[in-house]
């Protein structure tokens, strides 16, 4: 696709190069857009977002107003975060545009109203329909499906009060004929997969709680009463990920039992994820995992911990070229999966393009942990030459020490492993990998605890490590070479992320299932070497985007941030999280000076225990121009109100607005009702969520945030579990 691209782009640039050397053009004082081709100028609009072209492009002249209603740009339409189409826009789009299209995505688009869901009836050439997050009833789905004949791929949210029974006989008909269905579960249902005969693609979302706002408990018994079941036949793809609960498990299972009698022959992807450190067990695992790989044509395989063994595993890769696969918290699995992508367990190891080994070591942790633990420079080297073409690497809950490392001479770094994998587009590392060495003045002092202290000891809070940052002095022997190499290997870098070992977010979303995988805070000494140097070097992917850091506390003045910043001009998404010393912010200076070159920045999520969102932080947040998202996560963090306000009055791109800070519950509510009531109105899809951290109340509150924005906020757990090129639409 990228040299398609590319040679668009060449074409282009030699059209006008030779627009502007011709001899009628030169005569002329300027070229202008009128003056380029028809096909150069539709390949720049088709960057523009469909409301642009509408309402803004269309009305320039008569050429653009042709060139904006070609079907090569409408056939394909998505709303999907398009934050600024309210209402009355997007009303004018589906009636300008209903003969045309034949893809249409408003996933998240969740401030639309029911009445303007009603005129997706009026598209009834589309095929392909994404309406995850928008307020779908069933009556409504009912009369959808009716007047789209043609539709085959489907994605909506199952809400409490679905009844599929309120489906027409002509909507039944319309289900039958879908080859892909992605559901949203927020209640316990079967939605409408027993009426979807000829399905080749599944995707499950669950999240539903296991008890109601008013602390009843949820069960699954109304499954048990639907005479209709699941039915598989012609599946090819099967894909679920799971929110924490016993419920979502429960019903996880009620949609397997399928599998258990009857395997699909074409079954190619079978995609589960659960969080916490205790799947519930599905004893057919293992004969899924081995039917799969009968068919010589598995393309990704998922499956939790204790549904998979070794000789399954095995199997189950035999003779396939796998492109995605996942083997988050599956410690006994280690041998067996390099195993087979080194030794010729798989038939073509290079179609593999995803790989995620978070939490892959033989042991979760150790107190004193053996070279064996670790990842092996020298195994790395073999799975970048065996598997050249991964674009998506996660080592997540991993280990790595150089100065205890196997590789050749002791001297092989991690980093100058991964370097080899030249085709590499995203990356999470543990902090460790980055480190060249171990501060021994530190570790000394660390481990030697006086002894009349040791029965006192105290377990960490969420969110608040013990770390005992004394790094002035080893900031000037940090050494970068390990990383270095891996950023001239890899200088295509879009997506990374750097987590420190035992980082939990404060946020409770996911802390149940998180505080019992990871590893207890501060035992690995070399990720404490990872600090502002490391920071700066990161100044050489100049194509990054996206960027998450995350208990980092050898991070001390954030110097290495605003160099990082000063040349990463493109970054898209920041996450900081625990940077430093958490019993102060050392690093606020160099963050504001961070945040006023980040002029393309679109998405800021900032936890720190002690955060002060005064004047002086949103004065730098306001020179983020084209900011949408905004979360700022600080157990005894404050704010100040005037500014926040002022904030969102210069920042108009700024849609969600979510603060779970110190401070009083009064507080908070003033502050989230003045910024609705003055800016809901221009900003339809305005999401202000401001609560106190340590509120008994916090988890209804995140409920009632939309699904599309939750997953914002919680972005260092959730986004690793399922591979973006298997999305439906």
């Amino acid at each position: 696709m990228s040299r398609i691209v590319r040679g668009i782009s060449e074409d282009m640039h030699r059209q006008i190069i030779q627009a502007v050397f011709d001899e009628d053009t030169m005569s002329s004082t300027s070229v202008g857009m009128s003056d380029l081709s028809d096909e150069i100028l539709l390949c720049i609009l088709r960057h523009v977002p469909v409301c642009d072209l509408m309402k803004n492009v269309a009305n320039v002249c008569h050429k653009l107003h042709t060139l904006c209603h070609d079907k090569t740009l409408l056939t394909n339409v998505s709303l999907s975060e398009e934050y600024q189409a309210d209402d009355v826009l997007v009303r004018s789009i589906l009636k300008q545009l209903a003969n045309h299209m034949q893809s249409l995505s408003l996933n998240g688009c969740y401030w639309l109203s029911g009445s303007t869901m009603e005129l997706l009836a009026r598209c009834r050439g589309v095929t392909h329909l994404d309406v995850t997050g928008c307020r779908i009833t069933s009556l409504r789905l009912s009369r959808l499906l009716s007047s789209l004949s043609l539709l085959r791929s489907l994605a909506f949210d199952v809400t409490p009060g679905f009844n599929s029974a309120q489906l027409s006989s002509e909507a039944v008909d319309s289900l039958s004929r879908l080859s892909e269905l992605r559901q949203t579960l927020l209640t316990p249902s079967y939605g409408v997969v027993p009426c979807c005969a000829q399905l080749r693609k599944l995707m499950l979302q669950f999240d539903i709680s296991d008890v109601t706002r008013e602390g009843i408990g949820v069960c699954c018994q109304l499954m048990m009463g639907q005479s209709s079941v699941p039915h598989y036949q012609q599946l090819e793809e099967f894909t679920a990920r799971l929110a924490p609960g016993e419920v979502n498990q429960t019903l996880l299972l009620l949609y397997l039992a399928v599998f258990s009698v009857h395997v699909p022959k074409r079954l190619r992807v079978f995609l589960v994820s659960i969080p916490g450190p205790n799947p519930a067990h599905w004893p057919a695992a293992p004969s899924l995992a081995q039917s799969l790989g009968q068919g010589g044509d598995l393309e990704a395989l998922q499956l939790p911990r204790s549904w998979l063994d070794s000789f399954s595993l095995k199997r189950a890769l035999e003779g396939n070229s796998p492109k995605h696969l996942s083997f988050s918290r599956c410690p006994a699995l280690w041998t067996q999966v390099f195993q087979s992508l080194l030794e010729g367990g798989v038939r073509d190891a290079k179609q593999l393009t995803s790989l995620n080994l978070s939490g892959i070591n033989k042991v979760l942790y150790s107190e004193c942990r053996s070279v064996e633990d670790q990842l092996v420079p020298e195994t790395m080297s073999r799975l970048a030459a065996g598997c050249s073409n991964i674009r998506q690497l996660n080592l997540m809950h991993t280990h790595y020490h150089h100065e205890s490392s196997p590789g050749q001479g002791g001297e092989t770094h991690l980093c100058a492993s991964l370097a080899k994998l030249t085709h590499l587009r995203s990356l999470t590392l543990p902090a460790c990998a980055l480190s060249d060495s171990l501060n021994t003045h530190q570790v000394s002092i660390n481990n030697t605890p006086s002894p009349l202290f040791l029965g006192l000891k105290k377990n960490p809070r969420v969110g608040l490590q013990n770390y005992k940052p004394d790094l002035e002095s080893s900031l000037s022997e940090d050494s970068t070479s390990g990383l270095s190499l891996l950023l001239a290997g890899c200088p295509f870098l879009e997506t990374l992320e750097v987590i420190g070992p035992g980082f939990v977010s404060a946020l409770p979303r996911l802390e149940p299932c998180t505080r019992a995988s990871v590893e207890p805070r501060g035992m690995c000494e070399w990720a404490r070497g990872v600090g502002d140097a490391h920071l700066a070097a990161l100044e050489a992917l100049p194509r990054l985007r996206r960027l998450s850091l995350a208990g980092l506390p050898g991070v001390l003045k954030g110097t290495g941030l605003v160099q990082l910043t000063q040349q990463c001009r493109d970054l898209r998404v920041l996450s900081l999280a625990n940077m430093g010393s958490l019993k102060t912010m050392n690093y606020s200076p160099a963050l504001l000076d961070s945040l006023k070159q980040c002029t393309q920045l679109q998405e800021l999520r900032l936890e720190q225990p002690y955060l002060n969102a005064n004047e002086s932080f949103f004065e730098a947040l306001s020179c983020c121009s084209r900011l949408q998202r905004l979360c700022l996560i600080s157990r005894s963090g404050t704010f100040d109100p005037l500014a926040v306000e002022n904030f969102m009055e210069r920042c108009r791109h700024v849609i969600m607005c979510h603060m779970f800070m110190g401070g009083t519950l009064v507080a908070c509510r003033t502050l989230q009702k003045v910024l609705l009531n003055r800016f809901s109105v221009e900003r339809s899809a305005l999401s202000v969520v401001i609560y106190p951290l340590q509120h008994e109340d916090l988890t209804l509150v995140i409920r009632d945030i939309p699904l599309t924005l939750l997953d914002r906020i919680t972005l260092f757990q959730s986004h690793v579990a399922q591979p973006p090129h298997l999305s439906p639409l």
